[in-house]
């Protein structure tokens, strides 16, 4: 059945682009911006790449008190250079109960969009963009409607209103425990159709394949992606769907952190920049290898007789995820974050001009 569904997508996307490609404007180039340094460096470097700017710093909670800001200078040098800004919100730390209590108090949701809307007019941003996630699937239809309100308010003010969505390949949840409790709490909670015809478009978040709960993988491997975008094209028109893709290091050790019982080793990963985790491999004089069934770099080594492992992103596994994002003539790409990609990405972009 899935062959038939990527068959039929595959079809759907390619044809009317065959009959207008004239008239397709080049895929929108969105970078998300972290407020630290190596992010800010790579966008001062890099800016005659990029089409729009997700920038991060943006937050509300319960009561529908909205905080923090987008740092004007970066906003200033977004504008000089034609470059479009989305401030990103979501609810702190991914807090599940801070975004229930949110949803279901008429005067919080109305105090938080007045305030989207006044920040947005004020400092000349073009939109905002909701990053709320850990999203219980019994919140799917109050955050559908806090959705629509903060789109009507938004559009009423000629500013555009986007979504950072979780990854979905598939209807259902999956086989493990594990995999009911993504779907109940980080995956569900969006109704897809709905958002589609809501909001301008939608960046999905088509990475994260693997995570420090997980054991060792790629972040987005091309089957998997390939399978979400497909998933989500059976919901959402391919000119509002924003490919994600990652520019982090993966690297899975052995962590002994826990105050409480300091004796507990467990199995976990962070991120690393392409930089750093070249350097690790150097370090321990471990090969990089290549994955031809998910088109992205690995390597493994030993750590003091235990193994280590780092799933890599760079410019080659880059240029594969384009692919996927030309293959259904999707809107663009949303690449999170700047500062942590290989360098050779920007020669790949120069390449596509």
């Amino acid at each position: 059945m899935k062959s038939v569904i990527r068959f039929v997508v595959a079809i759907l996307a390619v044809l009317p682009i065959a009959v207008t490609v004239e008239a397709r404007q080049t895929p929108e180039r969105l970078f998300y911006y972290a407020d630290r340094e190596a992010s800010y460096q790579s966008l001062v470097a890099n800016i005659e790449h990029i089409d729009a700017i997700g920038m991060t710093g943006l937050n509300v909670d319960e009561y529908g008190v909205v905080w923090g800001e987008l740092d004007p200078t970066v906003v200033q040098l977004a504008k000089d250079h034609g470059v479009s800004v989305h401030g990103l919100i979501k609810n702190p730390g991914f807090n599940q109960e801070i975004l229930h209590n949110l949803l279901t108090n008429d005067r919080a949701r109305a105090r938080a969009i007045a305030s989207m809307v006044e920040l947005a007019v004020r400092n000349g941003w073009t939109g905002i963009q909701f990053d709320f996630e850990n999203i219980n699937i019994e919140d799917r239809e109050a955050y559908t409607e806090f959705y629509r309100e903060t789109a009507e308010a938004l559009h009423d003010n000629d500013l555009t209103i986007s979504m950072a969505v979780v990854h979905r390949p598939d209807e259902l949840a999956g086989p493990t425990r594990y995999h009911a409790w993504l779907f109940e709490n980080w995956r569900a909670g969006y109704d897809l159709e709905e958002i589609g015809r809501i909001g301008d478009f939608v960046s999905i978040m088509s990475y994260s394949q693997h995570t420090r709960r997980m054991p060792p993988g790629p972040q987005a491997g091309t089957p998997w992606v390939r399978d979400v975008v497909e998933y989500f094209l059976q919901h959402i028109p391919a000119n509002k769907l924003s490919l994600g893709i990652p520019t982090g290091s993966q690297h899975w050790y052995t962590s002994q952190e826990d105050k409480i019982q300091p004796e507990m080793a467990r199995s976990y990963s962070a991120q690393l920049s392409h930089s750093w985790a070249i350097h690790l491999l150097e370090r321990f004089n471990a090969p990089l290898l290549w994955s031809e069934e998910h088109e992205v770099p690995y390597a493994f080594f030993s750590n003091g007789g235990s193994f280590e492992w780092i799933f890599l992103e760079d410019a080659r596994s880059f240029r594969s995820k384009l692919s996927i994002m030309d293959e259904y003539g999707l809107r663009g790409f949303s690449v999170w974050v700047l500062g942590n990609e290989d360098a050779d990405i920007w020669q790949v972009l120069e390449e596509r001009r």
